[in-house]
């Protein structure tokens, strides 16, 4: 059996700082160096051995039967007695103590070899403090010496009975978190302080650190790794240090490492976990600098192990230091490894921080009710998406989704930017209605009030109005002036830099072919002469210039404007919108018509959101204001019925009743979106009335009412 390795002077090192710092030795200590300073420096250490070894016996009780130092009588009978029962445990542990008494004893090769005359009840004696029942050993002694005059239990029993009752009061202090008490037992009770019970110096060591001396407490983890040999051992005192020490001193420890068999460092896995806990304390501290090797190490993780929590540590350092683009990284990979509320919530920040909202909206949006920090983002992803300029396109699905969200979360923000949203449309009543809900839920906030005074004012509701400006009197400057400007100024406001009406996006929705609309014998006759007549009839004078490929960025504003409208005649709305962008430049009429024109090249183009922007650009006259919201309200009836919403069909119609007369195959649409919601009745008063005309889409739909309404009775 191999013994365990002990290393005396090692003991009378430790010994000696336990009893230093415990108090119990003043300028005339016995230990020749106890008031050596603690440097951690393993050369030092060497040399206080060397000077300890001179002393033994100041850390060894004094030795039975007059002993000598130089041949010292050593009871064996624990040691035989645990050898006996296969302890090994014990028995390692029992070497190791002799060992430190005794330097110069070397423990029999076999225990067993040497027959011992039997005691049955000193072997139960044993048997019992074997079996960690102390105070059941001291009754047994004192029972036998009660009824057997003269008898003394051995020396070497009552020894090791004395040092297990001090572990025992050490280890309850240790848990009781009475640490000054640890070092006190400790200090008196050197020889628990050995390899063969290392739980006991980590106990000191932790005593140490959180009476704040932590250089004893790393001089008592060195002490174990300088001395303890056993690798599990090894590794787990700088485990249990980690969270004790600070960083200098842990590389102390961790200089002290070793080659295992496959070459490998044996802390290269605490490394590890130590760079990540560096990471992870500069997630709460943004203004903690991490070492480049300890990101290093934890990029190199997760490239080689691939754990996604490796990643994740990499996404929030670096989203936490306005890293937005190295977050996404790192994100992205935890998030195509495993798609997690957290790997979904980190890489929607880190687009959000891109501008990119849109991303982030959809790749979080399955995780938004995960809890309240993840929908706190996916708001933020909301908000952030509705004030995009120019928005990016939406599809009717992802809008309604972001409705339904932002109203069942209540959040204020979001209803505000919807709130510009819709106005951004001419949708005041719609956009009134968010700015309401927006003050609902957050009264104190005044863009909200702002823009829900402007809308009143623009639907005509001045009493409305008024009322938001005297509640809002005193606390902001632009609310009182709502209505003696234009629309177009007061929409900017004083500081467009913060006005969110400056930011709004607009709904996407994909219109019928605007050629066929100008063209409708149901389009107001003004709106064709003004749509169509003069700037086509102007592109027509000048299509020469059509045919040849032109950058327009080269043209002055004037013959951009004229450039458009050719390449708008030329059936080429793209080009001309890109044309109509150069004349944008210019002012007064020029700009106006570049808008105009803009606008009518996005609708052609399919791209209504699009459209809705550049409508915004410049002020329009009334007519081609009404012609361009006329043809969006359309194009989002058209697309909601394609989609199956019919509700949403409803009501864009009745927004753009409010505006123009309803045409006949608008009607039409009306009618088949109530009878798609089974509303029969309603749905056939407007066929007749469209079937007046003679409509024969209004005829067969008044057919379709009857057979859907006989067959629901059948």
């Amino acid at each position: 059996m191999k013994p365990v390795v002990f290393i005396a002077a090692g003991v009378a090192l430790l010994g000696a700082v336990v009893l230093r710092d415990a108090g119990y030795f003043g300028g005339g200590a016995s230990i020749p160096d106890a008031g050596r300073p603690a440097t951690g420096n393993a050369q030092s250490e060497a040399g206080y051995s060397s000077v300890a070894q001179q002393a033994p016996a100041t850390t060894a009780p004094a030795k039975p039967n007059g002993a000598r130092a130089a041949s010292p009588k050593v009871d064996e009978t624990a040691l035989r007695y645990f050898a006996s029962k296969g302890d090994t445990k014990r028995l390692e542990a029992e070497i190791a103590r002799l060992r430190a008494l005794y330097p110069q004893w070397t423990p029999p090769e076999n225990p067993l070899a040497v027959q011992e005359v039997g005691d049955l009840q000193l072997d139960q004696m044993w048997k019992l403090y074997s079996e960690g029942k102390l105070a059941e050993v001291r009754k047994a002694i004192a029972d036998r010496q009660t009824a057997q005059a003269g008898w003394q239990p051995p020396a070497d029993l009552l020894d090791r009975l004395a040092v297990a009752e001090a572990r025992e009061q050490l280890v309850n202090a240790s848990n009781l978190k009475q640490y000054e008490a640890v070092i006190r037992i400790g200090s008196t009770s050197s020889s628990l302080l050995t390899c063969g019970d290392v739980d006991v110096l980590w106990r000191v060591a932790e005593a140490f650190a959180n009476t704040h001396r932590e250089d004893r407490a790393r001089d008592a983890y060195l002490y174990v790794l300088n001395n303890c040999k056993k690798p599990e051992e090894r590794i787990a005192t700088v485990q249990k240090a980690l969270p004790l020490l600070s960083r200098p001193n842990l590389e102390q420890l961790l200089a002290t490492e070793q080659k295992t068999a496959d070459g490998k460092g044996e802390f290269s896995a605490i490394r590890g976990d130590i760079a990540r806990q560096s990471l992870a304390d500069a997630d709460a501290d943004p203004k903690l600098v991490v070492a480049p090797a300890d990101i290093a190490t934890v990029k190199a993780l997760a490239t080689e192990g691939g754990l996604p929590s490796d990643a994740l540590l990499l996404g929030w350092y670096y989203v936490r230091r306005d890293n937005p683009k190295d977050a996404e990284e790192w994100f992205r990979k935890a998030h195509d490894k495993e798609d997690t509320a957290g790997a979904s919530q980190g890489l929607a920040l880190a687009l959000i921080n891109q501008n990119r909202p849109a991303e982030a909206e959809q790749i979080l949006y399955s995780w938004r009710d995960t809890n309240d920090d993840v929908r706190r983002v996916y708001l933020a992803a909301i908000a952030n998406l509705l004030a995009v300029t120019p928005p990016p396109p939406l599809s009717t699905e992802v809008l309604q989704r972001m409705v339904q969200e932002v109203y069942a979360a209540k959040d204020a923000a979001s209803a505000q930017q919807l709130g510009w949203y819709a106005d951004g449309l001419d949708q005041w009543q719609t956009a009134a209605q968010w700015f309401k809900l927006a003050l609902d839920w957050k009264p104190d906030d005044e863009p909200s009030a702002y823009g829900l005074a402007l809308t009143r004012w623009k639907i005509g509701d001045k009493a409305g109005a008024r009322e938001i400006q005297a509640a809002w009197a005193g606390r902001s400057e632009r609310i009182p002036t709502v209505g003696e400007r234009s629309i177009e100024t007061a929409a900017v406001g004083k500081d467009a830099g913060t006005d969110p009406r400056a930011r709004q996006p607009v709904i996407q929705s994909r219109p019928e072919d605007q050629a066929k609309t100008d063209q409708s014998e149901d389009q107001p006759r003004s709106n064709r002469n003004d749509a169509q007549a003069s700037p086509r009839a102007r592109a027509k004078r000048q299509n020469r210039g059509c045919s040849s490929t032109i950058d327009p960025a080269s043209l002055a504003p004037a013959a951009a404007l004229t450039r458009g409208w050719c390449l708008m005649e030329a059936n080429r709305p793209v080009e001309a919108a890109v044309a109509f962008e150069i004349a944008l430049g210019g002012s007064g009429k020029t700009r106006s018509d570049a808008a105009y024109g803009q606008s009518l090249a996005y609708l052609r183009a399919g791209l209504s959101d699009m459209a809705a922007v550049a409508a915004s650009k410049a002020p329009l006259d009334a007519d081609r204001r009404v012609q361009v919201q006329t043809a969006l309200l359309e194009a989002q009836a058209t697309t909601a019925f394609d989609q199956g919403r019919y509700v949403e069909v409803l009501m864009a119609l009745d927004e753009r009743s409010r505006i123009a007369p309803e045409r006949t195959g608008l009607m039409v649409l009306r009618g088949y979106a109530y009878l798609k919601l089974r509303r029969f009745g309603d749905a056939e008063q407007v066929f007749r009335a469209a079937a007046g005309t003679g409509n024969r889409d209004a005829l067969k739909g008044l057919n379709d009412v009857r057979v859907t309404r006989d067959a629901r009775f059948q």
